[in-house]
């Protein structure tokens, strides 16, 4: 099963904490494989294969637009989200999830997966989109039988220094992504833009890519109006994830649900654990309250002697 919530525009610390929160709880199992889906407000993160020379603003210019800078330790370079950006942070346990061959699923099985997902969420809307092999994410602007079959790419992501060349078509990327993985748990994920102002992109060299620019479902869609609100488009990636993954999909209305859930869940733990462990202790005989008490043998004896006839 996976339960996703929508928790509409968060600030990407308190966002950390709460993925800090719950792989912690998915790792003890206290939750299921759980989707987080929101947006943030203009944030700069630098992955673990980050270079600051992507970054092209100023710090002062960073400031002045608002935006904050955070280090995290997802792969991946430099990646910008804001508003009209739908964030998905999947906080699965790997080991409960399977690949195509029945084997368990590796990190790039996941993210092979995660690209699907996204991939046939565009294909909602009639926009074609597909994978490019070495460059992690979803791509517009593909010739058309790669858009259409969508193929796995088995290679790793490759560095920005030697990315494979532009191809003739113009492609646009889509949706980034960028995990991390701890204990067989994910954490961080995907930005997909929805209607988001691409010139905030012009801040930085996406994900470390300078030759191919970035776009947004509402550019490439023939008519902005028939886009959803990013609640609704969040609940349709929620569906696509359950389908490509083959679970069930449970909606959760907010954190504090979600937190009296394992609450819940752990209360009725602790009391079942109690109960067995009274079904287990043996169990002590008390005589009534008022039943009369067994005289002890050693107190008969005394009793019997002082009555007894004393011989001369």
């Amino acid at each position: 099963m996976i339960q996703y919530l929508y928790l509409g525009r968060v600030d990407y610390a308190e966002a950390l904490q709460v993925q800090a929160e719950l792989v912690d709880l998915r790792t003890q199992g206290r939750i299921e494989n759980t989707l987080l889906l929101l947006e943030h407000p203009p944030v700069l993160t630098l992955g673990r294969n980050a270079r600051r020379a992507n970054i092209l603003a100023s710090d002062e210019l960073l400031a002045a637009r608002g935006v904050t800078l955070h280090e995290i330790n997802r792969g991946g370079d430099v990646t910008y989200h804001g508003p009209g950006q739908l964030i998905g942070y999947p906080i699965f346990d790997l080991r409960s999830l399977r690949n195509a061959r029945g084997g368990r699923l590796g990190p790039v099985d996941f993210v092979r997966l995660m690209e699907e997902a996204l991939i046939r969420l565009c294909g909602e809307f009639g926009v074609s989109a597909g994978r490019i092999c070495g460059l992690t994410g979803v791509w517009c602007g593909l010739p058309p039988s790669e858009a259409r079959e969508s193929p796995a790419c088995d290679q790793q992501p490759i560095s920005s220094k030697r990315l494979p060349p532009a191809g003739p078509v113009g492609e646009r990327k889509i949706a980034a992504i960028g995990i991390h993985v701890a204990r067989g748990v994910t954490s961080h994920g995907f930005a997909f833009n929805v209607t988001t102002d691409l010139r905030d992109f012009n801040l930085i060299n996406p994900c470390g890519i300078t030759d191919r620019p970035v776009t947004s479902l509402a550019r490439e869609v023939a008519d902005t109006k028939s886009l959803p609100g990013l609640e609704a488009l969040a609940q349709r990636a929620a569906r696509q994830f359950g389908s490509v993954f083959d679970q069930q999909i449970l909606a959760i209305e907010n954190l504090d649900a979600l937190r009296t859930q394992v609450r819940d869940a752990l209360s009725e733990k602790n009391s079942a654990a109690s109960e067995i462990q009274d079904a287990e202790s043996p169990s002590r005989e008390f005589p009534a309250e008022n039943a009369p008490l067994r005289v002890p043998l050693e107190i008969e004896r005394l009793r019997s002697a002082k009555t007894r006839p004393i011989s001369a």
